[in-house]
């Protein structure tokens, strides 16, 4: 237990007023720096902080968390590989059960709910796999290679496989 509350006590709640009054709802607003969220060229950096607003109700044995994650990323366009950057805002609703299994619920440890599991796995959910520094991004020129959004090059892009002809009549008509 005091392992759990050292390394994210940002995130730890105590439900002990939930289970003197079955029914009710408490609200609990987090903030606190969560190391390591990232996935392939998107990432939250350790430095910025990462929000959760969450209603916990007492439902029998278990908790039930309906919550809002917020957090802000950077990452590399995968158009122009230059810097991109986005908010994540994703909405949760998870139990928490003292027979958790680790895999379909979060482990309820007496009075205590870590949001911090909840948290990372909805920002890693919530991150972008491909993000765009803008939608209307250009990219870079297949064949000199110049940023698009920066420069017009002079380049003919078209395919000049001949296994292409055949669309390339399409686009002409």
């Amino acid at each position: 237990m005091s392992d759990l509350v050292g390394r994210h006590s940002d995130f730890v709640v105590d439900v002990t007023p939930l289970r003197k009054q079955p029914g009710s709802v408490l609200r609990a607003s987090r903030s606190g720096s969560l190391p390591g969220l990232c996935l392939s060229t998107v990432s939250v950096p350790d430095s910025h902080p990462v929000g959760v607003e969450a209603d916990l109700a007492w439902a029998s044995d278990d908790v039930v968390v309906t919550a809002t994650v917020r957090a802000r990323w950077v990452g590399q366009c995968r158009r122009c590989l230059g810097d991109a950057a986005g908010e994540v805002g994703t909405q949760v609703r998870e139990v928490y059960e003292p027979s958790s299994d680790g895999e379909e619920t979060y482990p309820l440890n007496g009075s205590r709910v870590d949001l911090a599991p909840l948290v990372r796995d909805a920002v890693l959910l919530g991150l972008p796999p491909a993000p765009l520094c803008d939608e209307g991004c250009q990219g870079l020129c297949p064949v000199c290679g110049v940023n698009r959004n920066e420069t017009r090059c002079g380049c003919e892009t078209s395919p000049s496989d001949p296994r292409w002809a055949a669309l390339d009549a399409l686009r002409d008509n």
